[in-house]
């Protein structure tokens, strides 16, 4: 008897050539966390990036985004402006810290932070406690939020900007590559990311003299003497020359998993498009999403759930849009400003299958089961 084979929301997509990278680091004996790959990996992404900025490789973007706040400066007592319609991660080294998060809602017109509430919530922070230490932005699904007024905003107050690129390595605003906009630039190679290294990240930084405290910093802090000696407190989260060569692998293919993600948005626009209860989220002018995520906003809750549970009967993955930070039970006494504008995306919205291997016949299947369910 014939099944169906399970279509996932965002797979690994090899590219053939990693094998040769990692063969390498066995051949040589690299498996520490430095070595040719590593180096390899971050002069790759900084190529991609421009060339106008410093990387470093570490274990995951969770890891980058802390880093980056210790850099910054983020203690306790201190406050972070987070994007609240994100995944955990954006949010949760604010905390690592000893900070406190104060969730900023988003805008329509690309899902991501509002310009217009971020400028209200510092100007509320500064009267009623002070004025907050970084804020962090996300580039949700591969959309590129509003660089230029988020950075405007910041730079009049004087706070850096963590910019959250996990989602969007090869992503453009205003012809600029994502990742590299802000103060510091953070991107994700988990295994559901455009590309992957299984595991890992990187931070992105304007000087030498930044990379080389983040990697100081990752490498437990370790002094320069010839014995082991730490005079602050580091961190085990540096990439190793395994995964990186991984890594290496996956770049070469980069702008073809862009390109196919974004094939995959015009295939389900095209054929969902015409349903008055599905609404997609277009790129606004001057920007160039990687179409992580293909992404929809139903009419209903009850229309994304008639359609959700549809593709789940057929072994079909799709997910609801992210839950708010500020919703989350582990975030429920931080301070929000908000206009209901991501609760609504949370209650309507929905995560169709995205991978770059998505074949047509599984695009046609997942479109012919939305149109088949009813009043979807």
């Amino acid at each position: 008897m014939l099944t169906k084979t399970k279509i996932y929301l965002s797979s690994p997509h090899m590219g053939g050539t990693e094998q040769k990278f990692v063969n390498e680091a066995f051949e040589t004996n690299w498996i520490a966390p430095l070595g040719p790959n590593v180096n390899g990996f971050e002069d790759d992404i900084k190529r991609a990036l421009g060339g106008n900025h410093e990387v470093a490789v570490l274990s995951s973007g969770t890891a980058s985004i802390h880093l980056a706040l210790e850099i910054i400066g983020v203690s306790q007592g201190d406050e972070v402006l987070c994007q609240s319609f994100t995944f955990s991660a954006s949010a949760n080294p604010i905390l690592y810290l000893g900070g406190t998060p104060v969730f900023i809602d988003s805008e329509r017109d690309t899902w991501n932070m509002s310009p217009e509430l971020l400028e209200i919530a510092i100007l509320d922070r500064i009267e009623k406690y002070k004025k907050p230490k970084a804020i962090i932005a996300v580039h949700l699904y591969g959309m590129p939020y509003k660089a230029n007024e988020i950075n405007a905003i910041a730079e009049k107050y004087g706070i850096p900007v963590v910019e959250d690129s996990a989602e969007a390595l090869g992503s453009k605003y205003k012809g600029k590559a994502c990742g590299a906009l802000s103060d510091f630039g953070i991107l994700s190679f988990n295994g559901n990311k455009i590309i992957t290294t299984s595991g890992g990240g990187a931070l992105i930084t304007k000087t030498k003299g930044l990379k080389d405290k983040a990697v100081f910093l990752s490498t437990q802090a370790r002094d320069d003497a010839p014995h082991y000696q730490h005079s602050q407190v580091g961190y085990n989260y540096r990439m190793s020359n395994v995964l990186a060569g991984i890594g290496r692998g996956q770049m070469e293919v980069l702008d073809a998993r862009v390109a196919a993600r974004r094939a995959n948005y015009e295939f389900y626009k095209a054929h969902l498009a015409q349903l008055d209860t599905i609404e997609f989220l277009e790129e606004p002018t001057g920007s160039l999403s990687n179409r992580w995520i293909s992404c929809v906003k139903t009419d209903s809750f009850e229309t994304r759930e008639k359609i959700r549970m549809a593709l789940f009967e057929d072994d079909i993955e799709s997910r609801p849009l992210w839950k708010p930070m500020h919703q989350q039970p582990v975030f429920k006494d931080c301070l929000h400003f908000t206009d209901g504008t991501s609760e609504d995306l949370f209650e309507k919205g929905l995560c169709l299958p995205s991978g770059s291997n998505l074949t047509e016949t599984d695009l046609q299947r997942i479109v012919t089961i939305i149109l088949n369910t009813p009043n979807s």
